[in-house]
């Protein structure tokens, strides 16, 4: 009786696993252009860059000849522990782009955010029209606006003439190599650090260099990121905030919640994964500056506005330092991985805390109180 129950069993498990290996065949065939398009044009180029960036590659013939010779690390300890000029542009770059990054990526994230809460309103009349307004920008060529910003910030200018209306004297924008926070300390008497600051160094850069702000060159360039990049995610945070459910706030509504706490405490958090998209890409965006550096000032002036994706194309095409060129983006690629890493840490769920909880607990009436 066993015996004769257990066969049919054993026949459906038989069928059943040969149903699903022809399904994973069947996902496997289909997939398989899509696997081999990646491989051909994504995974083997990021393969040869690396092997390129342990090797002294001059840029002619192929890589893989027997003339290119294996130099190790010799690439990566002259960009980050050589102590000569290809360690002090490195760390030029990196100093200009952080504060690239610093500055543009809350920036553009906050007034994104802004403008979409904005044109989102049901009451605001011609929505369409601002959202095309602001999202306009953001389909111009980098290289047309990249112009458009060396005419308007010109010394002459009409950013200029709107800073003489009030009576600012205005600084020849793309010409000028001074940090902003140094010039900041200099309207108070201060023109210089302490020892502690200007003799130590990192990556060839004192640390008074590292804290003087982006040069003011480089913040004509990080002004017009916030204003290129906001109408982008300004349409993301749209898409997120008309999926948001009305009933919860609705129901702060009633209990008398005002629109910045709602905003705050039921939009905002709700917005959570929409911001961690926002930020990632806005961080990658930020850390691969590279055609307006090209279009515009090409690292000047003084190198105040050299960017690690410039000096890398630099060191390749311009220099023939094929290895270090290649080294420069891997160590771009980790530098990117870990504040990506950083900001899923900083944004992810955390549980209630039992304070906050308490403050929610519904009080029980006490019995015999009318």
């Amino acid at each position: 009786m066993t015996t004769s129950t257990s066969r049919p069993r054993l026949t459906a498990r038989r069928r059943s696993s040969g149903i699903r290996r022809g399904e994973a065949a069947s996902g496997w065939i289909f997939t398989a252009p899509m696997l081999i398009l990646l491989g051909l044009f994504l995974v083997i180029p990021v393969l040869m860059a690396l092997w390129v960036s342990f090797s002294d590659w001059n840029g002619n013939g192929s890589p893989f000849s027997s003339n290119v010779k294996f130099v190790g690390t010799s690439n990566y300890q002259a960009l980050l522990t050589g102590g000569g000029l290809s360690e002090q542009d490195f760390g030029t770059s990196l100093r200009n782009n952080a504060w690239y990054v610093v500055l543009v990526v809350p920036l553009q994230t906050a007034l994104a955010l802004f403008l979409a809460v904005l044109v989102n309103r049901q009451i605001l009349r011609g929505r369409g029209f601002f959202r095309t307004a602001f999202y306009f920008p953001s389909v111009t060529s980098s290289v047309a606006i990249t112009v458009l910003w060396l005419f308007l910030f010109n010394a002459s200018g009409a950013v200029n003439a709107v800073l003489a209306w009030f009576g600012v004297n205005g600084p020849n924008w793309f010409s000028d190599p001074s940090g902003i926070f140094h010039n900041l300390l200099a309207a108070f008497g201060i023109t210089t650090g302490p020892p502690a600051l200007t003799g130590n160094t990192l990556l060839g850069v004192s640390y008074w260099d590292w804290l003087g702000g982006p040069s003011v060159a480089m913040t004509a360039f990080i002004i017009m990121a916030i204003f290129t990049t906001s109408g982008t995610f300004m349409l993301v945070f749209i898409a997120a905030l008309q999926n948001l459910s009305v009933e919860v706030s609705e129901a702060a509504m009633v209990d008398g919640a005002s629109g910045w706490q709602r905003f705050w405490r039921i939009t905002l958090p709700q917005l959570r994964p929409t911001l961690f998209t926002v930020l990632t890409l806005g961080l990658i965006g930020g850390w691969q500056i590279f055609d307006q550096i090209y279009t515009g000032t090409q690292g000047g002036p003084a190198k105040t506005t050299l960017s690690p994706a410039y000096l890398s194309y630099q060191a390749a095409f311009t220099n023939q330092q094929w290895g270090q060129g290649a080294a420069i983006a891997f160590i771009l690629f980790v530098i990117i991985i870990v504040f990506t890493l950083f900001q899923r840490w900083v944004l992810r769920d955390r549980p209630v805390s039992k304070r906050r909880m308490r403050r929610y607990q519904v009080t029980q009436p006490t019995e015999g109180r009318s």
